[in-house]
């Protein structure tokens, strides 16, 4: 399992110092050395040549791999023995250093890690000279799915229970439940995967639907499961069937986004630019709130008992706006 993104992080980072002291090092070995699968490392492998001291092409690092031996064809872009020394600009230091005591503030996160950020700063800001100062006149205040994320990856740190209040858009309400975590993953959004107490069975938690979040003394403990392949949920968190009931919905060009963030089985052209979206959900009732946002970019063609509860739900928005 490659655990949360902070692990992955400190993994990537650990990995460089790994790649530059073992040239042509095997992927089944440095899987193995890393604990994770070699899926995950060839996934850590597509990252890497992102990263570098600088966007300039002899500064990003060169790392490429055959499938069984990794090659890194310019070790030295890291080292201290080339290249030009690191030069901040003050709107660069400004930036690092707003966004380091933001992070520092961050409820949850470890002592260990709060610490070597404030000595980092710490260095930062006599390195900086007179931009540190007027960095100090900045702040960021990170919204609440920082704090939640950040109690999460606690949570699965530290193998404790967690305590939320959820909100449910399909049932429109808000749950209270005991849930062991598994994992943080981002697919478009941020989620969590854990055992739910209350459904006891495996659920997924969106982090900006999190009401309110605490962690508990007592010892997480998911029963052994199959973690699923990200891959699959990469065009949609919920999958369909074949059973599942069929919506038709025609959107304007203003809503042609649809198509993008839906899972659908036909997207046909309109003559006025838009799109006629058939799409399956074991929910139809949850796609009234997206016929609510879509306003006269959309609208439900069928089933004709969901578009007159679209339409319904419409009218009496409208008459609670004009009150």
């Amino acid at each position: 399992m490659a655990g949360n993104a902070i692990d992955q992080t400190r993994r990537m980072l650990s990995l460089v110092t790994y790649l530059r002291e073992r040239p042509g090092a095997r992927v089944a070995e440095v899987a193995r050395a890393f604990g994770i699968s070699e899926d995950e490392l060839i996934s850590d492998l597509d990252v890497l040549p992102l990263c570098g001291t600088s966007f300039r092409g002899g500064d990003l690092l060169d790392i490429d791999t055959d499938g069984e031996r990794i090659w890194w064809h310019n070790p030295d872009a890291t080292g201290t023995s080339t290249g030009e020394p690191l030069r901040l600009a003050a709107d660069e230091a400004t930036a690092l250093l707003v966004a380091a005591r933001a992070v520092a503030t961050l409820p949850g996160l470890r002592e260990s890690d709060r610490d070597a950020l404030l000595r980092a700063t710490a260095k930062l800001e006599a390195a900086a000279g007179e931009a540190a100062g007027a960095s100090a006149r900045l702040s960021v205040t990170f919204e609440s799915e920082g704090g939640v994320f950040a109690d999460v990856d606690r949570a699965i740190s530290e193998r404790r229970r967690l305590w939320l209040r959820y909100y449910s858009p399909a049932r429109d309400e808000i749950t209270e439940r005991e849930v062991d975590p598994i994992r943080l993953f981002a697919v478009g959004r941020t989620y969590m995967e854990a055992w739910c107490r209350l459904s006891e069975a495996r659920r997924t938690f969106r982090l900006d639907r999190v009401v309110e979040i605490r962690l508990l003394d007592d010892a997480s403990d998911p029963p052994p499961i199959e973690l699923r392949d990200l891959s699959e949920l990469s065009t949609g968190l919920v999958q369909t069937g074949a059973e599942d009931p069929e919506v038709v919905i025609e959107v304007a060009p203003g809503g042609r986004w649809v198509a993008e963030y839906y899972p659908h089985d036909s997207a046909d052209e309109l003559p006025d630019g838009g799109l006629r979206i058939t799409l399956r959900t074991p929910d139809p009732g949850s796609l009234r709130r997206l016929a609510l946002r879509l306003g006269r970019d959309g609208r439900i063609v069928s089933p004709q008992g969901l578009a007159d509860s679209a339409r319904d739900a419409a009218q009496r928005a409208l008459a609670a706006y004009g009150e």
